[in-house]
């Protein structure tokens, strides 16, 4: 048996020194006897990443002035150069891990054999032999190259010949393309000291907070220890084995002439001194804070949506500098959860702020009355709330703003008047309630609705309507618009990604059993027809995309994406281009403009937001909408500047959604609900604002052409009073327009018009009305002196010629923006 024993260590010997063999002769004859031409091209290849590749770097978010708001990061690590670590921890290190490290060509020849015979004749891995440069190379492959792929890592530290002869290999070819130094920081900067540490600044912030050129003698020895086993000698769960393993380094330090046997026993009797408590920085947008996560997380989605990946930014050492305004920030978080507690079950209140600009349109803040964090049971969240499209109720009127806009680009002008009925029903849309009348087909009915209330005149001019808000006018502009023009517009001012989504909020889904989930809301409504909802937005809705609609307004119908970077830096300090959409002019900017000044009496007496901007004492130019859903879930406002554009959505964000009461009370979920987009929306909007603008010069709105007030020459109804019923309607109904007629006893002619309505302006589609003469007069009858006089509320007598509409008091609170 021993004499088997004897020849097998023989054999050992003889292959051992084979390979030391190869080994040393690596750099003559390359892959000589031991691989292929295949397999050395690969340990060039990793050679030379070694050289040309940097490990995974943490990440930095920043604010618009460049302080840090969140890192990203799998690896903790910031790269250090040679210059900028301390002589104690090198000394440290080398006394350790490789004394001769400056004397061999990154393979320790005699201590290798001396190993390679200790362990062989002891029958055990006992001693070891790898240099820093080995180390280094080893280290690389496992948590750089391999960091994702566990196979991997485990073949580049398995114990073998081969792999042994591989790592000897690419040191060798390191020690010629790379300084002493070099490879001494880059050894540094790859290894990890505990978790997701990784490299000596990371190490010298977490435990002890401070740079690695100032480590002292008792830190870097602590540090040193480490490198091996990270684990096992992590000093805040075993400060005792830590503590040894720090002093044995010392004691190697005095053995290799680093350290006097004086400074070392010195060294030794100072305390670990961690840092309390020991802690990298949070990773991720948590990180971030309760007020700044939300933003966090929109610049992760919006890099990703640009041509970034996650693991990409994550890994890269980017510094990407934001808009964010953390002034304004606070600011408009304050004014969120001033109009609703952070702790209110079920109602969210959600607020984006957008800077207007022809050739940016910055987001400087993204808040809600929630938190961002993962602690649910504390009312927090990481869903974007401000930015994604998260209000799963809709926006109310304020999607009046593209029926608007569309009949405008068609024509109009904010001066021309429009039906306002009290109530409509739709007989070019369908999907209307048990109430409205069935269109004769099976299970259909048109489409039927009214106003708030019953305050409104029967017609008023464009601007007024944005002002109050009737239902009717605005469902009878998409009648005669038609849906496409209005849904299109919707997308041109801003609203992209929200009509890109279903109408449950989500990606459309092919697989979907519900046709509508299975199509983009901008499909949808399209669809048969169209839905005459639309103008009523009942659908899910971004916050965000509502503050970037009024800063398109705002900037004269240009449309920019609403961005939240101002640059990205790569490691090296190299700016990197972001693929961010083009601006484009989508509207022309007189119609913008004109919209704008539509737009610019809601804070002023009988809009439906003038409570709010009394309310905080609101006296600069501005643009404003309100919006209400039908069920109360949800409410909305936008507003603007010429400085500064914003939106605010309250909604539900709980399981069971019911309407938000606001009267009696603080907001809470209730049973009918009785929110309107002139409260919480719009006073959260004016509050902030009142704020944000402290300071800034009153901007006027831009002039209106007068094309975009009085009407395009589209739109002048041909006047056909005194010509015959045949003759009018044929040239009304040649010009695009609807034709009624209605008999009026007059003296003219049998069949001449005697009267039209409406005269001058209206959009092609609309409903003239012609009131034609029958050519008689009927004689007075005589008076009957025993009839009462008819009750006050009767009908006056006809007096052959149309009346004005009744002079009617708008009202001055909200009337609901539905």
């Amino acid at each position: 048996m021993r004499a088997r024993n004897g020849v097998l260590k023989l054999l050992g010997l003889c292959l051992l020194a084979g390979v030391l063999l190869a080994g040393m002769m690596f750099p003559v004859v390359g892959s000589l006897g031991l691989v292929s031409n295949r397999a050395s091209d690969t340990v060039d290849s990793i050679s030379a990443d070694l050289v040309t590749t940097d490990p995974p770097l943490i990440s930095t978010i920043t604010d618009k002035d460049g302080a840090p708001i969140a890192y990203l990061y799998d690896q903790y690590r910031v790269l250090t150069p040679p210059e900028k670590i301390a002589a104690s921890m090198k000394a440290a290190l080398i006394s350790v891990e490789d004394r001769r490290f400056y004397e061999h060509e990154g393979v320790d020849w005699r201590g290798t054999i001396r190993a390679g015979l200790t362990n062989q004749f002891s029958g055990a891995v006992t001693q070891g032999a790898s240099t820093l440069t080995q180390q280094y190379v080893k280290n690389y492959l496992v948590h750089v190259v391999a960091r994702n792929n566990q196979v991997e890592q485990q073949k580049a530290q398995e114990q073998t010949i081969a792999r042994k002869a591989r790592e000897a290999r690419i040191s060798l070819q390191l020690e010629r393309k790379l300084g002493k130094e070099e490879i001494l920081a880059r050894y540094l900067n790859v290894v990890p000291f505990g978790s997701t540490i990784y490299g000596i600044a990371a190490a010298s912030q977490a435990y002890f907070n401070t740079t690695p050129d100032a480590l002292t003698v008792p830190q870097a020895a602590m540090l040193a220890g480490m490198v091996n086993s990270p684990s096992a000698l992590n000093p805040e769960a075993f400060p005792e084995k830590a503590l040894e393993r720090r002093n044995q380094v010392i004691d190697k330090m005095v053995e290799n002439d680093k350290l006097s046997r004086d400074a070392a026993e010195a060294a030794k009797k100072e305390p670990l001194g961690l840092a309390n408590p020991v802690r990298t920085p949070p990773n991720g947008c948590i990180g971030a804070g309760p007020e700044n996560g939300f933003f966090c997380s929109y610049v992760l989605t919006y890099l990703e949506r640009n041509g970034f990946s996650l693991e990409q930014i994550r890994n890269g050492g980017y510094t990407i500098q934001t808009t964010l305004d953390r002034n304004i920030t606070r600011q408009a978080k304050e004014s969120a959860e001033a109009q609703v507690a952070k702790t209110t079950e079920g109602i969210a209140n959600t607020m984006a702020i957008v800077r207007p600009g022809r050739e940016r349109h910055e987001v400087v803040s993204l808040v809600a009355n929630r938190d961002y964090g993962l602690k649910a049971d504390e009312f927090q969240t990481t869903y974007d709330l401000p930015s994604g499209v998260e209000n799963k109720f809709g926006a109310g009127s304020i999607y009046k703003v593209f029926t608007a806009a569309a009949a405008l680009e068609k024509g109009m002008g904010i001066d021309n008047t429009m039906a306002t009925p009290n109530s409509y029903v739709s007989r070019v849309f369908k999907g209307g309630g048990a109430r409205c009348p069935s269109t004769g087909e099976p299970d259909t009915r048109w489409y039927c609705l009214g106003n708030s209330n019953s305050n409104y005149p029967s017609q008023m001019s464009l601007q007024t309507a944005l002002q109050t808000s009737p239902n009717t006018g605005f469902v009878i502009l998409e009648e005669q618009l038609g849906m496409d023009p209005v849904v299109d517009m919707a997308s041109r001012l801003g609203m992209r990604e929200t009509m890109a989504t279903n109408i449950a909020g989500t990606r459309p889904d092919p697989k979907a059993k519900d046709k509508a989930l299975r199509v983009s809301q901008t499909e949808y409504y399209k669809a048969n027809g169209g839905n005459a909802s639309f103008t009523l937005s009942p659908a899910p809705v971004s916050t965000l995309e509502l503050a970037n609609v009024a800063a398109t307004i705002m900037s004269g119908g240009v449309w920019c994406p609403p961005t939240p970077i101002a640059k990205v830096m790569d490691r090296n300090g190299k700016q990197v281009p972001v693929n961010e959409a083009p601006c484009e002019q989508v509207v022309a900017e007189g119609l913008a403009n004109g919209l704008a000044v539509g737009m610019s009496k809601d804070d002023q007496d009988r809009g439906t937001a003038a409570a709010a901007a009394k309310e905080f004492k609101w006296a600069r130019p501005m643009l404003g909408k309100t919006g209400t859903t039908e069920e109360y879930k949800s409410a909305a406002f936008i507003g603007a500047t010429m400085d500064y554009a914003g939106s605010v959505q309250t909604f539900n964000d709980g399981t069971t959604p019911r309407g938000i009461c606001v009267n009696g009370g603080p907001p809470r979920l209730c049973g009918e609900g009785d929110i309107y987009g002139g409260t919480v929306p719009a006073k959260t909007w004016f509050d902030t604002m009142t704020k944000v603008h402290e300071g800034l010069p009153n901007r006027d709105l831009p002039p209106v052409e007068e094309r975009y007030r009085k009407g395009g020459k589209e739109i002048q109804i041909p006047e056909v009073v005194g010509k015959n019923v045949n003759d009018a309607t044929r040239i009304l109904e040649e010009a695009g327009y609807k034709v009624t007629t209605s008999n009026r006893n007059s003296e003219q002619p049998k069949g001449t018009v005697v009267s039209q309505t409406p005269r001058g302006s209206a959009l092609r589609g609309t409903v003239v009305t012609l009131l034609v003469s029958t050519g008689y007069v009927p004689p007075p009858q005589p008076a009957d002196t025993t009839a009462q006089p008819p009750p006050p509320s009767e009908t006056p007598p006809d007096t052959g010629r149309p009346t004005e509409p009744p002079q009617v008091t708008l009202p001055t609170d909200p009337p609901g923006g539905r």
